[in-house]
């Protein structure tokens, strides 16, 4: 489990792709620090498992599945990523909660200067539009961000000077592909809502 509060940015050092997936070697500098192979580190907002470790170079296998369904297949050598290590008992939620399963790609439709940060609007699957409100949370390549406005094939979030110097979204242009994933409050409550219409038990 994650927060969507990125804890910075790692390079991409190397890409071995394979007939069944790709490795994914991040340099993550300090971020590295008490990562151990077997932990959890969100990719942009993917949560992957680290496989190897070299030094602050971390390494991690990603399958088909993931490579088509998030914007990781479209990652170069050299290309910065967003890092959040995982959330522990105890800590500051300072965010919302991301599970780090990627629902679906957001498009940037365009990128404005507003004030001393950044208004920016996405296109979002229909199927996921339902779960988007304005006012609510949503994760883009893993930074937990407010909906500002949103209207029937989009949303608008603002970023913030330091949302900007810290994380990759401060670098994002018109077309680029963003990992979306939506509230997990909002799917769990349609889940209730759908399960109670359909005469089924909630239990006891």
């Amino acid at each position: 489990m994650f927060t969507g509060i990125v804890e910075g940015m790692g390079g991409v050092a190397a890409i071995d792709v394979r007939p069944q997936g790709a490795r994914l070697v991040v340099a993550a500098g300090e971020l590295a620090d008490g990562v151990a192979i077997g932990d959890s580190v969100a990719v942009n907002g993917v949560c992957l498992t680290v496989t190897d470790r070299d030094g602050d170079r971390l390494a991690f296998d990603a399958v088909p599945e993931t490579l088509a369904r998030t914007n990781l297949g479209m990652l170069r050598v050299g290309d910065r990523v967003n890092l959040e290590r995982p959330l522990r008992v105890g800590d500051r939620l300072g965010g919302h909660f991301v599970q780090g399963h990627v629902d679906g790609i957001a498009e940037v439709e365009w990128v404005r200067r507003e004030g001393e940060g950044l208004r920016l609007r996405c296109r979002a699957p229909i199927a996921l539009m339902r779960y988007v409100v304005a006012k609510g949370s949503v994760a883009l390549d893993g930074v937990s961000l407010t909906v500002a406005h949103r209207d029937g094939d989009g949303f608008e979030v603002a970023l913030i000077p330091h949302t900007c110097a810290v994380t990759t979204l401060g670098r994002k242009a018109s077309g680029d592909r963003l990992n979306l994933e939506v509230d997990l409050l909002a799917k769990y409550v349609e889940q209730l809502l759908t399960a109670g219409s359909d005469g089924g038990s909630t239990g006891a």
